[in-house]
């Protein structure tokens, strides 16, 4: 059944007010007032509307898929330091639009072609005590977006804020696909939101029953949403929490997330106030809207359209690809095999992890290696091979001496680093991010930060930084009911360092199921053979792994082809004129059929790796390498072990 908002929403929201002729004045004179106060604007396709209501106490926000309720009237403002509402009270100026068309293209990403074709609108706003600000909603195919600006501050240039009050109001049968730090993703109602933790609260965390943003939503009426953030420049980074209404609201984080590790502390100082300038906005609070869970996919594009564009400069020296880790213990010579290992493999990095420098542990500075390790050596080694180094360093030691470091790795012809137990929360969090990207991107390197982060759009304002984490990785062996319900949340709103681990005891999955995983999670860096030595690999054929050759990390195109949340997901992607698909299954043994109409025009050579005998334990189960001819009209059959999975490479003939 579909879910209408109340009669006077929908009486507001349309263009003509019929008013009964037996309806008092009034009654009349009310409506007239109240419609002058609602404010519509739909995307392009006409599809998805958002309806702004200034006619209470506070402004709120509802959205409309068709007739389809998608986010029932919901509260917008920022607190105050001083503790009111910024919102209350207001009164309007003016209101302004502004369309835009065409599409941008990425560096890199999911797609070559981002749409960025919108309709927006900017409430322009006076607070009861004189502050002048804006609430600004811009409108996609498929997607809604709001933040504020501030415009002026009597006598001031900046604004003393607490948090903020942007909520979603979703129907009660919704269901929450969502998690905290590198937990596992937690199926919950509004109401019961309480994520897994993983590792347990520090004392220098936010507590309460918060999730970590992006949270996918089955709102129950055949519309799926996907909540994120964009353009987080300057402002703390968000979570989400239950109203007690029924609902969720934005909270702005006022410890850094973890704050574990070395160089973590037992009491990290909380920031529970924080200053905006005049003229900031704040970053966009996205909403993703799709008539299944797979179209979601689809919708990549709309966290790094919403970001700030390149603040770096020329980036076309930044190079994505596939990394492998060189294992302890370091030595010089098993280094230079790791890059010989990488090399026939294709492999654009090889990265030292912790304990390379030094005395051998975190806490000495990563200035100069191990005496068993000449660095330099390895170094020249593989820039003769086309392959870049990347090196480990702690959050502290960048601390401490940021600049000398980014000189000094870019003497020695460091390729990118690989940053831990960074903090990203407050205010000053998110400032030091940016600053530490930027700095090594300004010397030419790229970036990977680990540990509790979520994207929000920085990888297209700074292109060094190729990817994070911030998700439970695939080192620590999850379920494949993870792996499935991954593909719709996390890496849709940007990259996601997933950590590949092939033919490993530890895996709950099969082989071809890491396999799929190149496709299936997006990541420009993307780390394979995460637990193994080149060693493993010497003297056997190990045909299946042409397909790791093979695959790339950035796409041209994203096709989500089938899929169910916590069920299985097939996803293809193109790079060039050749197709990768992944195809992956939870717990139980599937049988699907799929389209095969993404294909262009002419006959496919279909090189699938395919879950072989069904074997326990899982990772046990041999790949099975079929080849056949298709085209766009066949319908490929999959058969999916329990925990499978099954890669297929597609050249034309």
């Amino acid at each position: 059944m579909n879910m209408s908002l109340d009669r006077r929403h929908l009486i507001m929201g349309t263009s003509l007010l019929a008013v009964p002729s037996a309806v008092s004045a009034q009654t009349q004179k009310r409506s007239r007032l109240q419609s002058r106060l609602l404010f519509r604007v739909s995307s392009p396709d006409s599809q998805l509307t958002v309806l702004v209501d200034l006619s209470g106490v506070t402004p709120s926000w509802s959205i409309l898929s068709g007739q389809k309720v998608v986010l029932k009237p919901s509260g917008l403002g920022l607190w105050l330091a001083e503790g009111r509402l910024l919102g209350e009270g207001a009164s309007i100026l003016r209101v302004s639009r502004q369309s835009y068309s065409g599409s941008w293209t990425p560096q890199f990403g999911q797609s070559s072609r981002y749409d960025h074709a919108a309709n927006e609108i900017t409430l322009h706003l006076k607070d009861p005590a004189g502050i002048r600000f804006d609430v600004i909603v811009r409108v996609f195919n498929g997607a809604a977006a709001v933040r504020y600006r501030l415009v002026e501050v009597p006598k001031l240039r900046s604004l003393k804020l607490m948090g903020e009050r942007t909520e979603f109001r979703f129907a009660d049968t919704a269901v929450l696909y969502s998690s905290r730090d590198e937990g596992d993703i937690h199926v919950s109602g509004q109401r019961d939101l309480a994520p897994l933790e993983h590792p347990d609260l520090t004392i220098s965390s936010d507590r309460g029953p918060f999730a970590d943003l992006p949270i996918t939503v089955d709102i129950g009426n055949g519309l799926y949403a996907f909540i994120a953030e964009s353009d987080r420049l300057h402002y703390p980074r968000a979570m989400i929490s239950p109203t007690r209404g029924g609902g969720l609201v934005t909270y702005l984080m006022r410890y850094p997330a973890r704050a574990t590790g070395w160089g973590g502390q037992d009491e990290t100082p909380r920031e529970a106030e924080f200053d905006i300038d005049v003229g900031q906005s704040t970053p966009w609070r996205a909403l993703l809207v799709a008539d299944s869970a797979k179209d979601l996919i689809e919708r990549h594009h709309i966290v790094p359209t919403l970001a700030s564009p390149n603040m770096l400069g020329d980036t076309r020296w930044v190079k994505p690809g596939h990394a492998f880790r060189i294992m302890k213990p370091y030595s010089t010579d098993a280094s230079l095999k790791a890059v010989d290992f990488a090399a026939l493999h294709k492999i654009s990095y090889v990265l030292f992890d912790a304990h390379w420098y030094g005395d051998g542990t975190d806490a000495s500075e990563p200035t100069v290696p191990i005496q068993a390790l000449d660095l330099q050596k390895v170094i020249d080694y593989a820039r003769s091979k086309d392959i870049g180094v990347l090196l480990y360093i702690d959050r502290v030691a960048v601390t401490r001496a940021l600049d000398q470091m980014c000189r000094l790795y870019q003497k020695w012809g460091v390729a990118g680093v690989k940053l831990g137990f960074m903090w990203e929360g407050r205010q000053s969090d998110v400032d030091f991010i940016f600053k530490v990207v930027k700095a090594f991107g300004e010397h030419g390197m790229v970036v990977n930060l680990h540990d509790n982060l979520r994207p929000a759009g920085l990888e297209r304002t700074l292109p060094n930084y190729l990817t994070l984490e911030g998700v439970k990785g695939n080192e620590q062996f999850p379920a494949a009911r993870h792996h499935v319900n991954l593909a719709f949340t996390r890496p849709i709103a940007g990259p996601a360092d997933y950590t590949i681990c092939y033919a490993q005891e530890k895996n709950q999955t099969t082989n071809a199921h890491q396999l799929a995983l190149a496709v299936t999670v997006y990541s420009p860096m993307t780390l394979l053979y995460w637990y193994d030595k080149p060693e493993k690999y010497e003297g056997k054929a190990w045909p299946e792994l042409r397909w790791f050759d093979e695959v790339p990390t950035v796409w041209d195109e994203t096709v989500a082809v089938a899929g169910e949340l916590g069920e299985f997901v097939v996803i293809a992607r193109r790079k060039g004129d050749r197709w990768f698909l992944g195809a992956l299954t939870n717990e139980i043994e599937r049988r699907i059929e799929i389209p095969l109409s993404f294909l262009g025009a002419g006959t496919w050579r279909a090189t699938r790796y395919m879950d072989g005998k069904l074997t326990r334990p899982a990772w046990k189960t041999p790949v099975r390498i079929e080849t056949e001819s298709v085209t766009a009209s066949t319908r490929l059959k999959l058969q999916l072990n329990a925990a499978g999975g099954q890669a297929i490479f597609l050249e034309q003939i």
